[in-house]
């Protein structure tokens, strides 16, 4: 194929409907025979997991705080590669990002890098004509962005529907009025959506079924066609900018302008290293790209569930992402074998990386309402919850752990726990947000990292790399 429909769905704010639309809108192609690649702009785990599940493959992050623009656009034209159709789900609203006085880190921003129109998801709930000043504003507020067409969600019923149509005539065109449909908004808790597990077995097909009922699906395809994209070269060499928050690939602080692999090199190393994954419902937050470069360096990874199962033997390293923990804490406290597992691995040396949710697990207690449930006792502090909601864009500079030294990476924080009775462990990262506020964080003992910064590695390869080395050490270490 020398094109590919690529659909960015746009809401007009969070809460406008852009998930159920585009879950609706992957089934129906799905339904269709089609191969969808969805993508997600922004940090978010929970959101791809939905994707994932509706169309059978990965959903890939794109964001423009985290990445630059080449692992961006690599990102995109590989996983499309053999895919027949891309949706895209926007955040926030189109232009929200991580500043008011720029489209950094917006859904903006990544349609005008990969040179897409986007189609305007509006929650049409509560008006009618005013609907019409809102398209226009969206429409020409930045004139290099096009918008393709409108989706209304969530009207009241045809009449509605058209007196909206009446009152934006020509500004856009409508491609779809989905009627309001109460049993299928989806239920969300702190940190967001429910997970896909959670939902009714019939979810997306019933989305999809909306979507082909009430949407121009044929029109938005043909609307969003753009010339097939090819993958970028395979290195990059611009260091990051002596500015903080500027795009550009990143680097390590030692050797500034020393070429970075690009993360989606389909180059895999014979696997040396057995690592440990923890996946399972509690800890499921992974960018698919941080497994893919471990893979790629070197590690084979083994899955465990901390909730059910034993903690395996002979295994060289350990990745604990996040999740839900305190949703299934009193199961995880339960698990005393992996609990045991992960202490003993910890207090040997193994290396272990832990982010969030997994920081939680590692450490004594975990207190979820009041009631403290037992962890692995690994690190020398509990976490409790609920707490104030931590959330921001984070690039980190490693001085120590199993990272090593002097990698700079980028991640965001979303995080509603505290730790509690923390002791004076060391700290491997000096930690800035988006903000500009610098803190130590990333606490380390012995071998062990555990950070509330989730870090991207496409945003630095190295870290794979690093982690792969640290692992390969401890085994040969071990042996003799």
């Amino acid at each position: 194929m020398t094109s590919l429909p690529a659909i960015v769905l746009a809401g007009t704010h969070s809460g406008a409907g852009k998930t159920s639309v585009a879950l609706g809108l992957i089934g129906a192609l799905v339904r269709r025979g089609l191969a969808v690649q969805p993508f997600k702009v922004g940090p978010d785990f929970i959101d791809p997991l939905h994707h994932a599940q509706a169309s059978g493959r990965a959903s890939r992050n794109l964001d423009g705080w985290m990445l630059d623009a080449h692992a961006n656009l690599r990102r995109f034209a590989t996983a499309t590669a053999d895919a027949d159709v891309a949706v895209i789900e926007g955040v926030m609203g189109l232009f929200d990002g991580s500043e008011g006085g720029s489209e950094r880190g917006s859904t903006a921003e990544i349609a005008k890098l990969l040179g897409l129109p986007v189609t305007l998801v509006v929650d049409a709930g509560a008006i009618a004509r005013s609907a019409a000043a809102l398209i226009h504003g969206f429409a020409s507020f930045d004139p290099d962005l096009r918008v393709a067409g409108v989706i209304l969600n969530s009207v009241g019923g045809e009449p509605h529907a058209q007196m909206i149509r009446d009152a934006v005539a020509g500004e856009a065109p409508i491609l779809g009025a989905i009627p309001r449909v109460p049993d299928l908004v989806m239920p969300e808790r702190h940190l967001g959506l429910h997970l896909p597990h959670e939902a009714r077995a019939d979810y997306v097909e019933k989305l999809a079924a909306l979507v082909e009922a009430h949407v121009d699906v044929d029109r938005l395809l043909a609307e969003s066609r753009i010339a097939r994209p090819a993958p970028p070269p395979a290195v990059v060499g611009t260091p990051w900018p002596a500015t903080f928050g500027a795009a550009s690939p990143a680097t390590t602080r030692a050797s500034p302008r020393r070429p970075v692999a690009a993360a989606q090199s389909p180059a895999m190393a014979p696997a040396r290293v057995r690592v440990g994954l923890a996946r399972d419902e509690a800890f499921c937050f992974y960018y698919p790209e941080n497994l893919e470069l471990l893979e790629q360096a070197g590690a084979e990874l083994i899955e465990l569930s901390p909730i059910r199962d034993r903690f395996p033997p002979d295994l060289d390293g350990l990745y604990v992402g996040g999740g839900y923990p305190e949703l299934h804490a009193a199961a995880l406290a339960a698990n005393d074998q992996a609990r045991d597992g992960v202490r003993d691995f910890c207090a040997r040396g193994g290396p272990v990386y832990a982010e969030c949710g997994g920081l939680m697990y590692l450490g004594e207690t975990l207190t979820v309402d009041g009631v403290a449930h037992p962890m692995c006792g690994a690190l020398p502090f509990s976490t409790r919850m609920p707490a104030s909601l931590s959330i921001d864009y984070v690039e980190v500079e490693t001085s120590g752990g199993p990272f090593g030294q002097g990698i700079i990476a980028r991640g965001h924080l979303f995080h509603q726990s505290e730790i509690v009775g923390e002791t004076a462990l060391d700290r491997c990262y000096q930690a800035r947000s988006a903000r500009g506020e610098v803190v130590a964080e990333g606490y380390r003992d012995r071998n062990v990292l555990a950070s509330y910064v989730h870090l991207h590695f496409s945003s630095s390869p190295q870290l794979a790399v690093a982690f792969v080395q640290r692992c390969l050490a401890f085994r040969d270490a071990a042996r003799r």
